[in-house]
Order: C-alpha cells, then sequence, then structure tokens
C-alpha cells in the first residue's frame, strides 16, 4: 500500500500540477485559476474528508483537477477513486496507459496533461521518440505491436466516435478483453480531465515551459 501511495504522490504532483499557469519561456505573467486555491483549512465539512485524502498523496496541496472538483465534493470522490483505479490497477500496462492519456492530452493540447504524463510515459517504458512524434502531431513511427494497437484504438474512437471491426478484432486479440474496457475508459475518463483542467484554467507549475507554444497546433 505504501508503494502505491508513493506513485499516485508522484502522479498528484505531476498531474495535479500548481495553482497558475506561467508561461515562462515567453515571460507571460501567470493567470489566476477559476475556482480560488483553497487549504484543507478553508473547506467545508462535505470537502474535507476528499481533501484530506488528496494531501496523503499530494505534495503540491490541492491543485489541478481536484481544484474544482472540490467544488463537487460527492463527484470529486468518485473521481479520485476511479482515477486511483485507472492509475495504479488497471488492466492495462502502464506503459500503454500512459500513451492512451497522452493520445487524449495531445488532442484536446491539455498543457497540464502533457506536462504531467509525457515523462510518466517515458519512465513507464514509452519511446521518446513515439512521445515527440505524438507531440508533433504525426503518427508515431515503429510503434510495437500493442502501442499500436493502443494509438489505433483510442485515435479512431475518439475521431470517428466508433471503432471499426478490424481495429476492435486486433485490440481485443492483442490487449484482452477487459484491457478494451479500462483502455476504453482510461480515455474517455482523461477527457473528462482535460474538460475540467480547461473549463477551470489550471496550469502548470510556475516557472515551468509549456508543453505547447501559442501559435502552436
Amino acid at each position: 500500500m505504501k508503494t502505491k501511495f508513493t506513485l499516485l504522490a508522484a502522479c498528484a504532483v505531476l498531474a495535479g500540477a500548481s495553482l497558475s499557469a506561467a508561461a515562462a519561456d515567453t515571460g507571460a505573467p501567470a493567470k489566476a485559476p477559476r475556482f480560488a486555491p483553497q487549504t484543507v483549512d478553508q473547506l467545508n465539512v462535505y470537502q474535507k474528508p476528499l481533501g484530506q485524502q488528496i494531501m496523503n498523496v499530494s505534495s503540491v496541496g490541492l491543485g489541478g483537477p481536484y481544484n474544482p472538483l472540490l467544488r463537487s465534493p460527492v463527484l470529486g470522490q468518485r473521481m479520485f477513486d476511479l482515477l486511483y483505479y485507472l492509475r495504479w490497477n488497471s488492466s492495462v500496462a502502464l506503459r500503454l496507459n500512459e500513451f492512451a492519456i497522452l493520445i487524449i492530452g495531445r488532442q484536446w493540447r491539455s498543457q497540464v496533461e502533457w506536462f504531467a504524463h509525457a515523462p510518466l510515459a517515458v519512465k513507464a517504458g514509452l519511446s521518446p521518440e513515439i512521445v515527440a512524434e505524438l507531440k508533433a502531431q504525426k503518427r508515431p513511427s515503429n510503434m510495437k505491436d500493442d502501442e499500436t494497437a493502443v494509438y489505433d484504438f483510442v485515435t479512431e474512437l475518439t475521431a470517428n466516435h466508433k471503432v471499426s471491426d478490424t481495429t476492435f478484432a486486433r485490440a481485443k486479440q492483442i490487449l484482452g478483453e477487459q484491457q478494451v474496457v479500462d483502455l476504453t475508459t482510461v480515455a474517455g475518463t482523461y477527457v473528462t480531465v482535460a474538460m475540467l483542467l480547461a473549463m477551470s484554467e489550471e496550469g502548470i507549475p510556475a516557472g515551468k515551459v509549456l508543453p505547447f507554444k501559442d501559435g502552436e497546433p
């Protein structure tokens, strides 16, 4: 359990991001998130149990998607539990799970998701070249069979709102039935996370370089 909490803490440090979005490479001033940052002491009786759970695994406070989710604490708790499963108990291999998250992060041009998960994906074994090509909006070359299955499945599902029989059959054969279900759910959940981050204008830690520069697609 301690190992899981350590891993989740690393995720929270990165994925939670900070409470301000600074474009350090351009000198642009930080813009405050739309929901005022809170401390645990400021949380009400409904928010505090979730806030304490977040603080137990996060060294950056109550930022990232949890800042807006704390405004709806029952939903926030459900999302916390879901993200815990999808990040550390999913049937999908961590390398492929992070790849799926990056695919969604790139589609949404989510600064926080890319900043958080690009290094996690490489650490999990995804080729830096694949990450760089995905960031450049190219179909990654030299993907392994399981990576190709994930890329095609997630990209087709999100772009076309359906999956062809061929793509589904290949994903099911290479990954397995449970993995296909978990893969679909992690992709959909990180669309939700990207939407929460965009809506609330949560950003990466102050002083860090934005993954996607102004004017870039």
